[in-house]
């Protein structure tokens, strides 16, 4: 049975996954391939688990078929250089799920190992002359890859510290074989990884990929002492672990080994992280190690044991994840590997705690890295989701509406997902009746739901902040990724009072932005090839030249950019790309991370019109009038619409609840006399207190998670009322024109349902007797609030 509910659920994912990338390609004025739609799906979902950063979607491909064939989808390169992620794509349009063969992920190993090899030893290098003779007529600098292919080739941090290559084989069938065996090019590990649709489908699901770490297959055994101390929530066991486990461990996972919050800002790896006094230990005194170092703190999800005679070892450890002591791990590493130093003396404390209450896990898991995380600049508490920061912005955009346009007539809501799946489950709660989710499509569509990686992207790239003589926020930092700026974000840029003017400043940044990767383009039709770095340039550059005087209210209310600041954004993007490239050596990407790319790019002399956007500026004479709103008018609203949501219940479905609440005990006692009483007010149009409507909402979302069928009949009631009616006037266009006038100010309709009238008015659909139907049936709604013919 549970199997059979698994594969429902993953068939609607890939439905739903496949709808969302023929809905993009669709919108996309530049005709974008779906293949690269999924494979940016795809990485989004690996960014957001941890399993990669800084993922940019790029595709190249050369002699398919041949025995030189190579391919590549996207790439990332860690912050610290230690790692480098591949990715390869195999994709079908089928409406079902279809299955990979081993021979297809055969092939497309081969083509990302190939991809690596040419690019590897493509410097000045005898190793391979096979591959290095072809390279340049392989790899043109016009592809959208050669910057990537340049870096590996060329950089001299990438040769003094990558440590490890994963290839990525995503897809959206499904592959049940072996994933392909590590090996070594040019000296480094290469390690391969499938993703298909179930794997996919898995993570979507999940915070975090889990580490999984077998030590006794690897030749470790970890002795340990449990902790006499027993609470319902963890146990924790004191170990001591070898060096070479760490080192060895360290050379597989990297910066995965730690806790994602930490790993987002502490930095690991490389030349800076192996601490002067660590190394030192390890060479000179390697016995005296555990005496001087604190040691790790660490989480599992389950410790597997054996027993040795008298005392307990750690044999395997599921979702192994270090909250404090990554420095200590690295640079036990970095000193193995770079100075050649004999770690077999050295051995490490380890605390280990075992979260043995799953519900809380995430929860526990943070609060062990915060409370061990304490010296640093930076607490995890502080980039947690649950900041006042995040909760407030949140609270904001689930309350304010955009203004009405020509373009949308509809009013909508730019959705903040602070915490990861918040949209998938405000979907979920509204999936019943079906009328309830398709205005909830069209109140929050999908192209306006927003990260707060994305949101420190936006506000981040819109103006520099000075801190002293340096710039800790500006489009240096953007291009670094969207972990690295969200710390300078977290550091430097937060709001302390927020309203709802800074939240529609906000939005109105998060439209530039993405109207400028519009004007950018994408390839065949792009400027050029290095999108993420010069829109974030350009933006900077703009709002630098302009002093800080693009009206953003202007954008706000007109949800978009106006065509003459679109022109203006092309010109600007062509000449900053051009002159970012204008470097000696070519590593755009590294030098688009440095502060003196920016302070060049400030003080270069470009020939840009700025004349042609005196009307998307201030006017300083006139600027526009902002109202605040009070935060009690957003929880007013707020509860309008909870309010709505409760009556758009019938009596007859709200005293089924009360029954299916008392036969199955899965409402209260409380519970069951609110529903009660609703069923009687939602009838009788009495006044519903406040707590009644927020039990009501609580009631609601257990009969969605437990018994949703009770709400199935809802559509078919409403409609079957609203017709039996039998006072009802004749629909014609011009009762049509008066009503959607009416609740254009009134705002009482659902939005799918204003919309079909709008449209009737404007001629884009016909007044067939189906539409008069429903058309009767919003005037019998309307009237119910005061219209009147």
């Amino acid at each position: 049975m549970s199997l059979s509910f698994e594969n429902i659920e993953l068939n609607k994912f890939y439905v739903s996954l496949m709808q969302d990338i023929a809905a993009i390609q669709s919108t996309d004025e530049e005709g974008a391939i779906s293949e690269q739609i999924f494979t940016q799906q795809a990485v989004d979902l690996l960014a957001a688990s941890g399993e990669s950063e800084n993922i940019v979607v790029r595709y190249d491909e050369k002699g398919l078929g041949t025995q030189k064939q190579h391919k590549i989808n996207a790439y990332a390169i860690s912050e610290n250089y230690e790692t480098v992620d591949l990715f390869v794509t195999i994709f079908n349009g089928t409406e079902e799920i279809s299955k990979v063969s081993g021979q297809e992920i055969d092939t497309a190993t081969k083509r990302i190992s190939n991809f690596f090899r040419k690019a590897i030893y493509a410097a000045d290098d005898e190793k391979n002359k096979y591959f290095r003779s072809e390279y340049a007529d392989e790899i043109e600098e016009t592809s959208e890859i050669f910057q990537f292919a340049y870096t590996l080739a060329k950089s001299q941090d990438i040769k003094d510290n990558l440590v490890r290559v994963n290839a990525f084989i995503l897809t959206n069938g499904s592959y049940k074989g072996e994933f392909p065996s590590s090996t070594t090019i040019a000296g480094y590990n290469f390690y391969y990884k499938v993703f298909d649709i179930e794997s996919l489908f898995n993570i979507s699901n999940k915070p975090h990929l889990p580490n999984d770490i077998d030590f006794k297959s690897y030749g470790f055994s970890i002795p340990c002492i449990q902790s006499p101390s027993i609470t319902d929530d963890y146990q924790s066991y004191l170990a001591i672990i070898p060096g070479e486990a760490l080192a060895f461990i360290y050379e597989q996972y990297g910066a995965r080994l730690l806790e994602q919050n930490v790993r987002s800002f502490l930095q690991v790896g490389g030349k800076k992280s192996t601490n002067f006094g660590i190394r030192k230990t390890i060479i000179e005194s390697p016995e005296m190690f555990l005496a001087y170092n604190n040691g790790l703190t660490t989480t599992a999800d389950e410790i597997i044991f054996e027993e040795n005679g008298s005392s307990l070892n750690i044999a395997a450890v599921k979702d192994f994840q270090i909250v404090n002591g990554g420095q200590t791990t690295a640079s036990i590493y970095h000193t193995f590997k770079k100075d050649k130093a004999d770690i077999s003396k050295i051995f490490v404390q380890m605390k280990i705690s075992l979260i043995k209450n799953k519900e809380k896990f995430s929860d526990i898991v943070s609060n062990i890295s915060a409370f061990a995380n304490t010296q640093n600049k930076v607490s995890v508490s502080d980039l947690s989701s649950n900041r006042p920061y995040h909760i407030e912005f949140e609270k904001l955009s689930r309350s304010i509406f955009t203004p009405l346009t020509d373009s949308q007539p509809i009013q909508t809501k730019w959705f903040y997902e602070r915490a990861r799946g918040q949209y998938k489950n405000a979907r979920l709660k509204e999936s019943l009746p079906k009328s309830r989710l398709k205005a909830f499509d069209l109140k929050n569509p999908k192209n306006q739901m927003f990260t707060k990686e994305e949101l420190a992207k936006y506000i981040n790239a819109y103006q520099e902040i000075a801190d002293g003589k340096k710039i800790p926020v500006g489009p240096h930092y953007v291009v670094r990724g969207n972990q690295k700026n969200y710390v300078q974000f977290i550091n430097y840029n937060l709001e302390k009072k927020l309203n709802n003017v800074y939240y529609e400043d906000t939005i109105a940044k998060a439209i530039l932005y993405r109207a400028s990767e519009k004007v950018y383009g994408v390839k065949p039709n792009a400027i050029g090839d290095l999108r993420y770095i010069t829109v974030p340039y350009t933006i900077s550059l703009l709002n630098y030249l302009t002093k800080n005087q693009l009206d953003l209210y202007k954008i706000w209310k007109a949800q978009d950019i106006s065509s003459s600041l679109k022109q203006l954004l092309h010109s600007m993007m062509t000449q900053v790309e051009a002159f970012i490239k204008d470097i000696p050596g070519g590593l755009y990407g590294e030098w688009a991370k440095k502060e003196e790319c920016w302070l060049k790019v400030k003080s270069h002399g470009f020939d840009f019109d700025l004349s042609a956007i005196v009307q998307d500026l201030i006017d300083k004479k006139n600027p526009p009038k902002r109202i605040i709103i009070s935060e009690d008018e957003t929880e007013l609203q707020k509860r309008q619409e909870e309010l709505e949501k409760i009556k758009s219940i019938p009596t007859s479905v709200w005293k089924k609840i009360e029954d299916w609440g008392r036969e199955t005990k899965a409402l209260s006692d409380m519970q069951q006399n609110i529903a009660w009483n609703l069923a009687l007010k939602v009838r009788n149009g009495s006044n519903i207190l406040p707590n009644e409507i927020s039990n009501g909402i609580s009631i609601i979302e257990k009969v969605i998670v437990n018994s949703p069928e009770l709400l199935f009949e809802i559509d078919e009631l409403l409609e079957s009322t609203e017709m039996n009616n039998s006072n009802h006037p004749e629909i014609t266009l011009e009762l049509i024109k008066k009503m959607v006038e009416w609740d254009r100010v009134k705002k009482r309709l659902k939005p799918h349902h204003f919309r079909m009238m709008f449209d009737i008015v404007n001629g884009k659909e016909q007044l067939t007797s189906q539409t008069k139907k429903y058309c009767l049936m919003n005037y019998h709604f309307i009237s119910k609030y005061g219209f009147k013919v």
